[in-house]
């Protein structure tokens, strides 16, 4: 099975200690990233850019990647500017250039752009897996962060998107 490591929106602006569970995503999603890349798993990392002016805007501190996830020199890079990294990216093109069946979605903010990849991923045709605790979100004006990554983690993603497994399991996969 031709897996890819997905590492959506980890950047400077929004990966803060106010997202639900930040030290158990950011162990999570560490380990998946050493497992992957000591495994000859490729990670594939996507920013988005909400443009000039924004703290989400290329070329701004915020828009970089968060220092404990920083790609390695040869990883792929792609840039979105809507929640879905498959628009206009060219991610889709590469990912079918390379063979890929399946794609294991980890990264920030689980009700915006890990849903978008989540279900936009399914739409296009990859088996998704989505490990737990390896995407997560702050708290809103109508859910708590806790409470969004549990509504999208344990209910509308299993059995219809995508399959929700412990970050053992995903680790095993790699």
């Amino acid at each position: 099975m031709q897996m890819k490591l997905l590492v959506i929106d980890v950047q400077n602006a929004v990966y803060t200690p106010a997202l639900f569970a930040f030290e158990r995503f950011t162990e999570h999603l560490a380990l998946l990233m050493q497992t992957a890349r000591r495994n000859g798993t490729e990670v594939i990392f996507v920013r988005h850019d909400d443009g000039a002016g924004q703290p989400l805007s290329a070329g701004s501190p915020g828009f970089e990647i968060a220092a404990p996830f920083a790609p390695l020199p040869g990883e792929r890079i792609f840039d979105k500017t809507v929640n879905s990294p498959f628009r206009d990216t060219g991610l889709t093109e590469y990912l079918r250039s390379c063979g890929t069946e399946s794609l294991m979605i980890t990264g920030l903010q689980t009700e915006y752009c890990i849903d978008a990849a989540v279900k936009c991923g399914f739409e296009h045709g990859f088996r998704i897996l989505v490990p737990a605790y390896a995407n997560t979100t702050c708290d809103n004006a109508y859910l708590t962060g806790e409470q969004t990554y549990r509504y999208y983690n344990e209910m509308i993603w299993p059995r219809r998107y995508a399959a929700c497994i412990s970050s053992a399991e995903a680790a095993a996969l790699l």
